[in-house]
């Protein structure tokens, strides 16, 4: 967890940008690129992530490099997969896969994996070829899964479709007709079923259980929102528009007992006419009220390039890129 002066709690309405001093780079294999999500197993294990030639890497810090885990499509072969970007092909993604989310359920080690292509799986604790878990939901088949969380109780899983009506490969087409299709849904690992919690999201996107499993937070990137969806309580099954955020927000991931991270992508005038730039950010918000307690400035690291996740580590974090070629490590 990032170490925060004290009384930043006691005056929730402040924002803070706060730069980290280091940044380190995790370079993956050769070629390879896009390692969207970030996991770490019940031993603190990793980090692991899925890149787009469709495999699940594990860093290894004794080697300082990144070795196969495993990988979602029972018909991947590393001769016509590796290396390869399957973030536009949907072709080549329904024959080796594309690994966006990434969640451990710890106490069985088990790994769970959004591919925007086969669907959700969960791999062994072993790794090697993922199972499929859920490939649709009331009868149709998903066309873009997108990401997750695991209630480390009862062991289900919550998951995102950011659309369905279009692919990976069709994402910035889904915003700029802000599509407004996507799903919420639920997999129960003890009955097989899958449920659908939430209709009707606009590109729905990041997930995040609170602490004491009481509500989910859900990005909807077109909306530029945070939406939060009570669980429990007088308020069950119920929703609110938590936080309406000055960018598109990707990824949320739990920091402490009533705050998350939320990576964050806003666009900015660039020095040409009609020229844009990419400006990604970390805010810190909390799960209570949707107040922002604090935004990093990643743009130093990630130059006019989008990031997908910020997932707190010790003093800092790691950071996750659709586009990158390397995992980043900020402290």
């Amino acid at each position: 967890m990032l170490s925060i002066v004290i009384f930043l709690f006691s005056v929730p309405s402040l924002v803070f940008c706060q730069p980290f001093s280091n940044f380190q780079k995790y370079d993956l294999p050769s070629a390879a690129v896009g390692p969207f999500s970030i996991a770490f197993d019940s031993s603190g294990r990793g980090p692991f992530t899925g890149i787009s030639d469709g495999r699940v890497l594990r860093y290894d810090p004794v080697q300082n490099s990144f070795f196969d885990f495993a990988f979602t499509s029972p018909n991947r072969s590393k001769a016509v997969c590796d290396g390869t970007d399957n973030n536009d092909n949907p072709t080549r993604g329904a024959i080796c896969g594309r690994p966006l989310g990434v969640s451990f359920h710890f106490r069985t080690n088990q790994l769970y994996v959004t591919d925007a292509y086969k669907g959700l799986l969960v791999v062994p604790p072993n790794g090697r070829l993922a199972e499929n878990v859920a490939t649709g939901a009331e009868g149709v088949p998903f066309k873009f899964p997108f990401l997750l969380d695991v209630d480390q109780v009862t062991g289900d899983v919550y998951f995102t479709e950011f659309s369905s009506q279009f692919q990976l490969s069709q994402v910035q087409h889904a915003i700029d007709v802000r599509d407004s299709t996507g799903r919420l849904l639920k997999y129960n690992p003890n009955t097989g079923e899958t449920t659908v919690l939430l209709r009707g999201l606009s590109g729905a996107a990041g997930i995040a259980l609170s602490y004491d499993r009481t509500y989910l937070l859900i990005a909807e990137m077109t909306a530029n929102r945070v939406k939060k969806l009570w669980l429990s309580g007088p308020n069950a099954f119920t929703t609110v528009d938590l936080i309406t955020v000055r960018g598109r927000p990707s990824n949320i991931k739990k920091n402490s007992l009533a705050d998350f991270w939320v990576a964050v992508n806003t666009w900015i005038p660039g020095p040409t006419v009609g020229s844009m730039i990419r400006v990604p950010s970390a805010i810190r918000i909390s799960g209570t009220g949707g107040a922002i307690l604090q935004t990093v400035d990643l743009s130093s690291y990630y130059t006019n390039t989008s990031i997908s996740e910020f997932q707190p580590f010790g003093l800092g974090g790691y950071i996750g890129a659709l586009r990158a070629a390397s995992l980043g490590r900020v402290n």
